[in-house]
C-alpha cells in the first residue's frame, strides 16, 4: 500500500465517505427514461457484472447507477456492449452527466500543505497546480471519471448530477 492511499484511509474514515446520494449513470445512454422503461425487466444486469472496476451499482429501483467511492470509469465500453436492452450503447458514449469540483476549503493543496492526490490518477490531465498549490480542474478537459474522487485524502473532491447530458467525448 502507497503511503498516499494509506493516508487517503485513515482520513476517509474520519469525513465519512458518503456524499449526498446522486444518481450517475454510465456514460453511453441517450435517454433517462430508457433506465426506468428498460433496465427494471433486465434480469441479468450484464452491465454490473461485465464493469472492469466494478462501479456500476444497482439501485433499488432496478437501475444502474455509478459509485465513485471505489475508483473511476475507464470508458472500457464494456458495460454497452453487455447491454441486453440498448439502454447502453456504444454510439452514444459521453461524457459521464457529473460536474466534479474542489472544494477549495478542504482541499490540503489550497491550505498550504503539498498534494497531488487528484493530479496523479487523472486520466485525462484535467487537473493543472498553480505552482505547487491551488488545484483547479479544467471542465473542457474533465470527462468525469472520476478517479479523481476516492483518493482525495481531505474529499475535497465533490461531484454534482449535471442538468443535462454532455456533448460527447
Amino acid at each position: 500500500m502507497k503511503r498516499r492511499e494509506l493516508f487517503g484511509s485513515l482520513v476517509s474514515s474520519f469525513r465519512g465517505e458518503k456524499q449526498e446520494s446522486l444518481i450517475i449513470r454510465p456514460p453511453y445512454y441517450q435517454d433517462e427514461t430508457d433506465f426506468h422503461k428498460n433496465c427494471i425487466d433486465c434480469i441479468d444486469k450484464p452491465c454490473i457484472s461485465v464493469c472492469e472496476e466494478q462501479i456500476i451499482k444497482l439501485l433499488d429501483d432496478g437501475t444502474p447507477s455509478i459509485d465513485f467511492t471505489i475508483t473511476g470509469c475507464t470508458y472500457c465500453d464494456d458495460c454497452a456492449k453487455a447491454c441486453e436492452k440498448d439502454v447502453l450503447k456504444v454510439e452514444n458514449l459521453s461524457n459521464i452527466n457529473a460536474s466534479i469540483n474542489i472544494d477549495i476549503l478542504k482541499c490540503f493543496s489550497w491550505n498550504q500543505t503539498m498534494c497531488f492526490s487528484c493530479k496523479d490518477p487523472c486520466i485525462d490531465d484535467a487537473i493543472e497546480f498553480l505552482g505547487m498549490f491551488r488545484p483547479e480542474i479544467i471542465q473542457d478537459k474533465c470527462t468525469s471519471c472520476g478517479f479523481c474522487v476516492r483518493v482525495c485524502p481531505a474529499g475535497a473532491i465533490t461531484i454534482s448530477a449535471n442538468n443535462q447530458k454532455e456533448e460527447n467525448i
